[in-house]
């Protein structure tokens, strides 16, 4: 039945997105390398490697300069016109297709490259094997401006290898153990909510049996202003 909605809510938006997706093209053409898209492969459903679309947003050899695949606040890999996509999530609406086509569904686990995936736990890549990835998810609503989150002290490799990604992948792992219809509906409706409202902690209030943060990212994520 999800399949259904995907096709339908994808098919849709594509549909009335399409002017907006028109102009981006001119824009992304004429401005920063010329690149319109960004394709990178990514771990699907068991565990099938996938092209994942994006509006380019960085430098042509990003993923092998500076901080790799992991992105900060400020990164001066990211062009003009990306900070904006990026900031909106605009630079994301391109996995639509994606989504048409079957590689993702809406709400799922977000897609990984095989560099990020290996740093969740073997219980958790096994679990998220299981499920096609999304264009939103629990630890994208979660953490979903984790360039802020990495901004200045709260930043390093280690700090994200050690802390962010393992507690991500809790909440993945979640996510894949209790999805149905119901969770769903509900998860589109907080990631629209918390792109509208990025500084709001409405997720606690909803799901309420999330796996509890580490200490470490308690304050960084409002966690303990709620419980």
């Amino acid at each position: 039945m999800e399949r259904f909605f995907d096709i339908f809510f994808s098919g849709l938006a594509l549909l009335a997105l399409s002017p907006l997706f028109f102009i981006l093209l001119l824009v992304l053409k004429f401005s920063g390398e010329g690149e319109i898209f960004f394709l990178q492969e990514r771990i699907g459903k068991d565990n099938k490697p996938f092209m994942l679309f994006k509006f380019a947003t960085m430098l042509k050899n990003s993923p092998n300069t500076g901080t790799g695949t992991i992105t900060i606040k400020n990164d001066p890999r990211v062009l003009p016109v990306g900070k904006f996509l990026r900031k909106s999530k605009i630079n994301e609406l391109p996995q639509l297709i994606n989504i048409f086509k079957g590689d993702m569904s809406i709400i799922r686990p977000r897609p990984l490259t095989l560099e990020t995936f290996s740093l969740y736990s073997i219980n958790t890549q096994e679990a998220i094997k299981k499920v096609r990835p999304g264009l939103s998810g629990i630890g994208s609503i979660i953490f979903r401006d984790e360039e802020e989150l990495m901004d200045g002290k709260n930043f390093s490799v280690d700090f994200y290898e050690k802390e962010i990604a393992p507690y991500k992948g809790q909440l993945e792992e979640w996510f894949v153990k209790n999805r149905g219809l119901s969770l769903y509906f509900l998860s589109i409706l907080i990631t629209a909510w918390a792109v509208i409202f990025p500084s709001s902690s409405i997720a606690w209030k909803f799901f309420k049996k999330l796996p509890k943060p580490p200490e470490e990212l308690s304050n960084i994520l409002k966690y303990n202003s709620l419980h």
